[in-house]
């Protein structure tokens, strides 16, 4: 036994030690055949002696199939976007607003230059993978930034995401708690692979390879993302515990020393922006030549010392920017113009075109916005167009080819009447945008229940459009809150439903009724309530019954709220239809996790923001006060507790000097919000 015992273990670490060399090294050592050999024995040995089994082994990637949605997980510090540019003339200024924040705070000298480091922006699915004691404890997704899917066992099934953590020669020691930020990706061959044989299935193709990691990775069968050939880079950590380095680029080294994967060959370290811009300029150069998908690269400021002291906005860190490439373009025809209608009753003209491959996706419609949008670039049916990617993700027509008209092309006028419900259209005054009034139009019933399942609002998993447009027709769904009334015999009743699919959709269903406050908001598909602005929604009442009652006045002093979208939000919960709606949503038992308000000196406090502000805008200090319990208000008057006085302030520095209120600095205001 001792014997067995001592085999298996050298079997786990010559297997280790191999996936290092292969996937984080690009280095292997030994043949894929001899590798299978050595891991077919291990499974072998394992298999003979279960006692001996071990959760870190490598057999021990791919688990049982689970049986319910993926759990939730809250991110210890939140996984903030990146701010984009597309620019070289941003990337000077980017540099300029790091070193005009780090000199006024006397981290650096007037006319020290940085080190940034530059890497390219792997297009794929973000996570966080958290070791303790060096063992693979759990993988989430990015979700909303503050809590993603728990994905753990299908992250398990990717090679290169090590199970243990090993200390290789040269490296320091591994901390007690890691959190490891990453993409997770599908390289172009292996996505080629994976569609040519659900073609040959009679499968649905992934339209591009982000797609197709993110389908991969929210699999229920752990074996079914095992066979999906998926890949990972690491790029940085989530709380810096035990990985304490002076710049990024040891992160990252120090990250590869414990055998995680990073993309050595291709982050640079640059020492001023003219080396940033050639950095970015031979990564778009050789971006087609790699073996996965990229859409920008990303730059940041490489002394972690100086990313602490930036610190973060609402929403992205000042210290970080991410070039995206410019679009990718390409020539085609539109065959017709169709107007669909959104959840609002916005008719939208969308064009139908010729089926044509932009950056390996194929583009079959695009969007033109509006109609002033098509009169000013004359788009006509029939037309040759340029069509982008915008941001390399959606598509739009750029330009009709005017050169290359031959007299049978056809204007397009917004019709007079709804295409799916035939009333009159309206169109709002100072507005560009054309509706239907129809609260019950099929079109504007359909997509607000689309919006209400989707994955940002009470993300119910499994009800797709396929699957709402037929609970729509067939009557068993007209409004958001009939979803809470379905049962496991109506679900049956849809095509191409099995029981466990069934089961599956009604415990997603009932999941779905425990939710945030913001997220249920947004789910109501309030004109001009997007999740920020529903964020501050849920921040400032806390409460659905005090938000259908407020008036103009209590949402106009919320920062951000002025009176197009105040208007809007009461204009809906005026209607009794709506409050109906909601109140039936409340009695199937949605409830709301409670709004958390963070404890600071802002607390209760009135602002008054006036002149510009250096590190940020002032819609993004308005959010951060109203964040941490505070009031903003445009007016100085004796209720005002602080004056914030950025640059070049107005009349109101003056009148909140003689009424005595208290005035801050740009620097006093940061302190007081422990930034």
């Amino acid at each position: 036994m001792e014997d067995i015992n001592k085999e298996i273990k050298e079997l786990r670490e010559a297997i280790e030690h191999h996936n290092y060399r292969y996937y984080v090294l690009d280095s292997p050592e030994i043949s894929d055949a001899e590798y299978d050999r050595l891991f077919k024995r291990l499974v072998l040995l394992e298999k003979e002696h279960p006692d001996l089994a071990a959760p870190d082994s490598p057999t021990q990637r791919v688990g049982a199939p689970s049986q319910s949605a993926f759990s939730e997980v809250k991110h210890r510090r939140p996984m903030l976007s990146l701010e984009n540019c597309f620019s070289y003339e941003e990337v000077k200024e980017f540099d300029q607003r790091v070193k005009k924040l780090l000199v006024k705070a006397s981290a650096i000298g007037q006319s020290e230059s940085l080190e940034y480091t530059v890497e390219p922006k792997i297009d794929g699915l973000a996570v966080e993978l958290v070791y303790r004691g060096g063992l693979l404890v759990s993988a989430a997704t990015r979700g909303d930034g503050y809590v993603g899917e728990n994905i753990t066992a299908n992250a398990k099934t990717i090679l290169a995401v090590p199970l243990r953590l090993e200390k290789r020669p040269g490296s320091t020691a591994i901390p007690d708690l890691l959190e490891v930020r990453g993409e997770i990706y599908m390289e172009k061959e292996a996505f080629d692979i994976l569609n040519k044989s659900r073609t040959v299935n009679g499968e649905s193709v992934f339209a591009n390879p982000r797609n197709a990691a993110a389908g991969s990775v929210r699999q229920l069968d752990p074996k079914v993302t095992a066979r999906r050939s998926l890949s990972m880079f690491c790029y940085g950590v989530g709380s810096p515990d035990g990985a304490e380095c002076f710049t990024q680029y040891e992160l990252m080294m120090r990250l590869q020393g414990w055998g995680l994967r990073i993309n050595r060959a291709l982050i640079k370290v640059c020492r001023n922006p003219e080396e940033i811009i050639l950095c970015l300029g031979e990564i778009e150069r050789d971006r087609e030549g790699l073996p996965y998908e990229i859409d920008g690269a990303v730059i940041k400021v490489n002394r972690l010392d100086l990313q602490d002291l930036l610190g973060e906005k609402a929403r992205t860190p000042r210290w970080a920017l991410a070039y995206k490439f410019k679009p990718n373009q390409e020539t085609t025809r539109i065959t017709k113009i169709e107007v669909q209608v959104g959840r609002t009753g916005a008719l939208t003209p969308v064009a139908h075109l010729e089926p044509v491959s932009i950056g390996g996706v194929v583009v079959r419609r695009a969007t033109l916005h509006n109609e002033q949008e098509i009169a000013r670039k004359d788009i006509r049916e029939g037309d040759r167009v340029v069509v982008q990617r915008a941001g390399d993700v959606i598509p739009e027509v750029v330009t009709a080819i005017h050169s290359v008209r031959n007299g049978t092309e056809k204007p397009f006028s917004m019709p007079s009447e709804c295409p799916l419900c035939g009333t009159a259209v309206v169109r709002r005054p100072n507005e560009k945008i054309v509706e239907c009034p129809n609260a019950g139009c099929p079109g504007r019933v359909r997509e607000a229940l689309k919006h209400f399942v989707s994955r940002r609002a009470m993300n119910i998993d499994g009800i797709g459009d396929k699957i709402i447009t037929q609970l729509y027709e067939r009557g068993m769904v007209k409004d958001p809150a009939d979803i809470y009334a379905l049962t496991f015999e109506d679900i049956m009743k849809l095509d191409k439903i099995e029981d466990k699919a069934a089961g599956n959709l009604i415990a997603a269903i009932e999941k779905s009724k425990y939710t945030t406050l913001s997220r249920f908001i947004y789910a109501l598909g309030i004109r001009h309530v997007g999740e920020s602005v529903a964020q501050l929604l849920a921040d400032s009442f806390g409460d659905i019954g005090l938000l259908t009652k407020a008036t103009e006045e209590d949402l106009t002093a919320i920062p951000g709220l002025g009176p197009e979208i105040s208007g809007s939000i009461i204009s809906f919960f005026d209607d009794s239809t709506t409050r109906d709606m909601v109140d039936r949503l409340l009695g199937a038992g949605v409830s709301f996790e409670e709004t958390f308000v963070r404890e600071s000196p802002v607390s209760g406090k009135s602002f008054v923001i006036t002149g510009t502000l250096e590190s940020m805008k002032r819609s993004e200090a308005q959010e951060l006060i109203v964040r941490r319990g505070g009031r903003v208000s445009s007016t100085v008057s004796k209720s005002t507790d602080f004056l914030v006085a950025g640059q070049s302030p107005g009349s109101k520095l003056d009148k909140a000097k003689k009424l005595g209120v208290s005035i801050l600095s740009e620097d006093g205001f940061l302190r007081l919000l422990e930034i």
